[in-house]
């Protein structure tokens, strides 16, 4: 059997195979770091920039930066009011994942940042936002740790959804990641 032979007519067959897969970045969001939430929506937005539709998936302890710290959730259990209480509340109370030292690194990190023209978390959150980049809010999360829409940030188009959901998005995404 020629191999020369065998390729050619392998790469001929693979140039009539479509790519079905769509020009889309699909994310996991799972750390409630600064650092690793400021990387995720630098990622998203520049995809955007690229021409990449974008879609993020906030599960666990990336779902406390998506809480509105002037919005209150509503009918909450003992538990659910513990975790409101532990847990940050909104993108200017999360902390850097490394040296946060008791909040001065996270402090520290903000001045510097807005020193240099960095737009903070919350910037970047309206930005992503007006770039059309989709947010899921990973709905067994939010009951987890007893979270309600209501508290939620208003966000265009943000979906409270299931892990299927998610899923279905980031299977024909050429891209998907987890931060």
């Amino acid at each position: 059997m020629d191999v020369e032979k065998t390729l050619q007519s392998i790469q001929e067959q693979m140039a009539d195979v479509v790519d079905a897969r769509k020009d889309k970045l699909s994310m996991v969001v799972f750390s409630g770091d600064l650092d690793k939430l400021l990387a995720a929506f630098i990622i998203a937005t520049g995809a955007v920039a690229m021409g990449l539709e974008v879609v993020m998936f906030f599960t666990f302890w990336a779902t406390p930066a998506l809480r509105d710290k002037k919005k209150k959730g509503k009918g909450k259990d003992i538990f659910a009011k513990m975790f409101g209480f532990m847990l940050p509340k909104g993108p200017s109370k999360v902390t850097l994942s490394q040296m946060n030292m008791g909040g001065m690194g996270t402090a520290m990190m903000k001045k510097i940042m807005k020193k240099k023209n960095v737009s903070s978390l919350e910037e970047m959150i309206e930005l992503a936002g007006e770039l059309g980049v989709r947010i899921f809010i990973c709905e067994m999360s939010m009951d987890l740790m007893g979270f309600t829409r209501d508290e939620i940030i208003d966000y265009p188009g943000l979906e409270s959804v299931g892990v299927a959901s998610f899923l279905a998005e980031a299977g024909d995404s050429k891209i998907q990641l987890f931060i």
